[in-house]
């Protein structure tokens, strides 16, 4: 199995950036396929970005498309958000996870372990 931590969450003004990273330990990483999600308050857990195992595909939710790059440093055994033009709606617990499947998904119940998420609140 693999473990996941989460860093790099903070308070940002709107239109800032952050970047998450997501450091892995114990089973081969590049035995994952890996993905961001992120909740708000009173939702439930939505889909952000997904990344495959070499790094070479990535899908993301509409609501980031063109804002957030998720990237992976197989290397490092650690997973990146970068995270541009931030909005107040972009508030929410960041959460990484790690699936054993052979492709990317959007799912929730298709990722297998998670990180124990980090806080990120966009000021107006």
């Amino acid at each position: 199995q693999v473990q996941l931590v989460e860093s790099g969450g903070g308070l940002v003004q709107a239109g800032g950036s952050l970047r998450l990273s997501c450091a892995a330990s114990g089973r081969t990483f590049t035995s994952y396929v890996m993905g961001w999600f992120r909740q708000a308050p009173g939702k439930e857990r939505e889909f952000v970005a997904a990344i495959s195992r070499s790094g070479a595909a990535t899908n993301y939710a509409d609501s980031v498309k063109g804002r957030f790059t998720i990237s992976r440093d197989n290397a490092k055994n650690t997973l990146y958000l970068q995270m541009n033009n931030l909005k107040p709606e972009d508030t929410a617990v960041y959460y990484c996870a790690a699936s054993q499947r052979l492709r990317r998904s959007t799912a929730r119940s298709d990722y297998d372990y998670w990180g124990q998420g980090t806080q990120v609140t966009v000021s107006s």
